[in-house]
């Protein structure tokens, strides 16, 4: 776990975790994920992250309000502005502490006290997947203040939120289990979280292109195939534009498919990932 210091009193205390789905009939992956959340959250990693989007958004927020001269149509880009950071961020905090699931427990050695632990290594992918998708959910509440202070007068706060909830947590899931497949075949854990770094920015850059992507139908290919362009146009097109919910869900086909992917593959093949070693067993 990523909290283990590797003494005998934590190695014990973790071992004993690990067996409690056998005594009390638990599910493993929730005993898992509820130890990897506590390790998250009783500790400095996940208030601290929270604690740097809430700065950000707090300083768009202030722009934003400071400026006496928006009108309506300039409100709503503003609220898209903001959910899409917040968006942004979210997703690239889920993706930070997937991508140190498992290349963390090697390099801290603790990975060989979770193999002798009685839990299968789908239920430890599983239950670190959930645990990663926990700082998603924290970093969607925190935005909700900043989009109900910014979406007042415009009526699009309700709109807002669920847009953000849909597509935050396809593009988290998905993001999520390609950090836990690069995770578990990097060598060291530096190597892996700037890789899922790099593959983040590498999706998200297209959206900030001053001019978007190119016009005719390759732009239009290139912004579906992208997950990450695909969900936030997908939001713009219906929080700005006001268009139906129905009319460009294919925008999403892109996010849900790599969602699905991503996180079957890394379940799938946890007896295969989870290893002392990328590729071997020892």
């Amino acid at each position: 776990m990523s909290g283990v210091s590797g003494g005998p009193t934590e190695v014990d205390r973790v071992s004993q975790d690990r067996a409690l789905p056998d005594e009390r009939a638990t599910p493993a992956w929730r005993v898992v994920a509820g130890q990897e959340c506590r390790d998250l959250w009783w500790g400095v990693r996940g208030p601290l992250l929270l604690l740097g989007l809430a700065m950000l958004l707090s300083v768009i927020t202030y722009l934003a309000g400071s400026n006496q001269a928006l009108n309506f149509l300039e409100q709503r880009e503003t609220v898209n502005l903001t959910l899409q950071v917040a968006v942004a961020v979210g997703v690239l905090l889920t993706l930070a502490v997937s991508a140190d699931a498992l290349s963390g427990e090697r390099e801290r050695g603790t990975m060989e006290v979770l193999l002798t632990t009685p839990v299968s290594r789908r239920d430890l992918v599983l239950g670190k997947l959930v645990a990663a998708m926990s700082l998603w959910f924290a970093a969607y509440v925190v935005a909700v203040p900043y989009l109900w202070a910014l979406a007042r007068g415009v009526r699009v706060l309700l709109l807002a939120l669920l847009l953000g909830l849909l597509v935050g947590t396809v593009l988290a899931v998905g993001l999520a289990g390609l950090g836990l497949l690069v995770s578990a075949g990097s060598t060291s854990n530096k190597v892996s979280v700037s890789s899922s770094l790099f593959l983040l920015l590498a999706l998200f850059a297209p959206t900030q292109l001053p001019s978007g992507l190119p016009q005719g139908w390759f732009g239009d290919l290139l912004d579906r195939v992208n997950p990450v362009s695909a969900g936030l146009h997908y939001v713009s097109l219906v929080l700005v534009d006001g268009r139906p919910w129905a009319a460009d869900l294919t925008y999403l086909s892109a996010p849900v498919v790599v969602a699905v992917l991503s996180v079957g593959a890394s379940v799938l093949t946890a007896p295969r990932l989870v290893r002392l070693v990328p590729g071997r067993d020892r």
